[in-house]
């Protein structure tokens, strides 16, 4: 690892502000170094300090970490504080009202669809909350293993679901309420849940949504395709809706099945608000989290207790800085890994006051972040480049009407940041003086693998910059050889770290075969990654879209970034084609800004920048108008899909997990003529 402001330096950095330096729980770059050398080279005594901070029913009686990367050697595993008991809800939450009285602060505010609703939670608030739902669980019957299928939108009782499931040994399985009774059913069969907790609906923006419709739809396809598991419905009734546009219970019809589904709302109030929680052990499944399927069946992730609590708290309380004076505010829906692991379990764990927020970007206008930055005085803001650039779009003017003085630390998550947007965040939201942490890392890790520590890494726009503690990254070529120094390749990790996955669900074979089998010895990522002269990672997007012309192993994230420095093209994705000379070529799909035309001329000026911004051999064979890009709810590009658009594969496969379905068929109509 070479030190910031050495004799290489490869792009402009920008410096942690002094101001921030001063009261950082890593306050310097040295002070990062010394911390990383302890967590590679001391790893029990590092992890047992952070265990420090939490409540233990029972010690570990061993190691912190033990495991086995390597298929060759055997089963793959990874055990973390083996022997100890402990509780995830009672961390996050008792701990925090008993030992630390924090019972008044606030834990979330809840901000809905529209700004008139909102509400403040306390710690207290939600302990209670929680122990009511745990005890309601367990009274229709569920227990310590049982899986619980959550399909709830951003509203306070899918956090006190999810709680209340880990309080009482129950491992929850979130699905994005944005998801189709197809997906739905998918992910309910492959964890066998016996209990499927939704609501009767929600607005996402102006359009209602009837979620307990879908959730009976895919209820009626567990029954079709196998002897359902699900064997109640447990229903929250969404208040916000009956104050948005007057009660809409007529519009929404909810079916209800009285055999079957049971109203939060009537039983809420008849059950204690005590309840113990259930001493678990550290290995013990906390919950299961499918992927997004964009690669065929979804992979249910499973994480555990204890490897997950340590990591997630000590992943928020560096990355973000924490200091008890904060408002923070993760854009993200819990549905989502992102949820899990930065609004609910490690600011918790922290005792942080955070923002839950149900609403989207635009709605009711397009000034919606900015506007609730200032009226609950955000200090750390987290969200998405996709939502960046979506806001981007909109200029100045929706920003300039609110006061953004109270942001300390701005953060990016989900994807590479394209260094125009990252500029743009930097200075205009962040007004120069906020660090932009733009953290890599996958529903498989956990938590961040690869981030900037706001205090005491020194910026390059783009980079996720170096790893976090306990994680050790390398990079290979095709042939398993680690490169040193300035490389390119895949992107691999050397050991484990508590946060990470333990397995597929119900599918060890195939947890070893997608990220251990390629490379024994190492934990795969999928992903493409670069490390320059002075040691910073720059993650190049999954393998699958890494492209190889003529030899050349191309970067589609890199192209993309040149065609979105055009003033023209608002968004850009990159995918391969088949070559009969090169083996591939590149196949770009360009949305525009509004009033710009897509013409011959624009297409050869399009070419001549990414030729000059990275040769040559990276100049696009095809470049396609785009009026849309095929996109899931959560905002990430399906690549796949482009790709089959590209060679004019008609046969798509599973599309249930596209947010506009119709974007397809504009593609296919506007195909290049020449890609025929």
């Amino acid at each position: 690892m070479v030190v910031p402001g050495s004799q290489h330096i490869e792009d402009k950095m920008y410096h942690p502000p002094e101001g921030l330096q001063k009261d950082a729980h890593v306050p310097d770059f040295n002070c990062y170094l010394e911390l990383y050398k302890k967590s590679i080279e001391e790893p029990d005594v590092f992890w047992k300090e952070v265990a420090s901070d939490f409540y233990w029913k029972k010690p570990p009686t061993g190691h912190i970490l033990q495991y086995n990367f390597d298929v060759t050697k055997g089963n793959i595993y990874v055990k973390c504080m083996e022997g100890a008991k402990t509780n995830m809800c009672y961390n996050v939450l008792d701990r925090n009202v008993n030992d630390k009285n924090l019972g008044e602060r606030v834990a979330f505010y809840w901000e809905g669809n529209s700004p008139d609703h909102h509400e403040a939670i306390t710690y207290g608030q939600l302990l209670g909350q929680v122990c009511r739902c745990s005890n309601l669980l367990k009274q229709m019957g569920v227990r310590k293993g049982d899986r619980v299928a959550i399909y709830l939108p951003m509203i306070p009782e899918l956090v006190y679901t999810m709680l209340a499931c880990a309080r009482i040994g129950a491992v929850h399985s979130i699905v994005f309420a944005g998801f189709s009774a197809e997906s739905l059913c998918e992910r309910i069969m492959d964890s066998q849940c016996s209990i499927l907790v939704t609501a009767d609906g929600v607005y996402r923006g102006e359009k209602l949504i009837n979620l307990k419709q879908i959730a009976d739809e895919a209820l009626e396809k567990c029954r079709e395709k196998a002897s359902a598991t699900v064997t109640k419905c447990l229903v929250v009734k969404h208040h916000a809706l009956r104050t948005q546009n007057g009660d809409i219970s007529n519009k929404l019809q909810t079916p209800w099945d009285a055999a079957c589904d049971v109203c939060w709302d009537e039983v809420m109030g008849q059950v204690s608000e005590q309840c113990e929680p259930e001493w678990l052990d550290a290995e013990d499944p906390l919950f299961i989290l499918y992927t997004s399927g964009s690669t065929g069946k979804p992979k249910g992730v499973l994480h555990t207790v204890a490897g997950y609590l340590l990591y997630t708290s000590l992943t928020f309380k560096y990355v973000f800085d924490h200091q008890p004076d904060d408002v923070y505010w993760c854009t993200a829906d819990i549905g989502w890994i992102t949820g899990h692991s930065y609004i609910t379990y490690g600011p918790l764990a922290n005792g942080a006051t955070s923002i839950l927020f149900e609403g989207i970007p635009v709605h009711p206008h397009v000034g919606r972040f900015w506007e609730v930055i200032e009226k609950y005085r955000v200090t750390k803001f987290y969200t998405a480049p996709t939502a960046i650039r979506l806001l981007m779009k909109y200029g100045l003017d929706p920003v300039q009407k609110y006061d953004l003085s109270s942001l300390r630390i701005l953060g990016t998550v989900g994807e590479p940041i394209n260094p125009e947007a990252w500029h743009w965040y930097h200075e205009v939201i962040g007004q120069k003086r906020c660090p932009v942490v733009d953290t890599f890392w996958q529903t498989e890790t956990g938590g961040h693998v690869l981030t900037p520590l706001p205090a005491a890494t020194p910026l390059k726009p783009g980079s996720a910059t170096f790893p976090f503690f306990g994680v050790e990254p390398t990079i290979l070529n095709e042939h398993g050889e680690e490169l040193e120094g300035e490389a390119e390749g895949y992107l691999v990790f050397r050991r484990p770290w508590p946060g990470i996955m333990r397995t597929v669900y119900g599918n060890q074979e195939r947890f070893e075969n997608t990220y251990f089998k390629k490379f024994p010895g190492f934990y795969v990522t999928g992903d493409g990654c670069r490390r320059d002269k002075d040691g910073y990672y720059w993650i190049a997007g999954r393998i699958d879209d890494m492209i190889n012309v003529s030899g050349h192993l191309l970067s589609t994230a890199e192209v993309e970034s040149s065609l979105t420095d055009h003033g023209a093209v608002a968004e850009a994705a990159v995918v391969s084609r088949p070559h009969t000379v090169k083996g591939e070529c590149l196949y770009c799909f360009v949305t525009l800004k509004d009033c710009r035309e897509f013409n011959r001329t624009l297409v050869d000026e399009l070419k001549r920048q990414v030729r000059e911004k990275i040769g040559p051999i990276a100049t696009p064979d095809f470049i396609q108008n785009a009026p849309g890009l095929p996109k899931t709810r959560s905002g990430k590009i399906m690549r796949r899909v482009l790709r089959q658009i590209a060679r004019n594969e008609k046969d798509l496969g599973d599309l249930s997990t596209l947010a506009d379905p119709k974007v397809v068929e504009v593609l296919f109509s506007q195909r290049c003529e020449t890609a025929a």
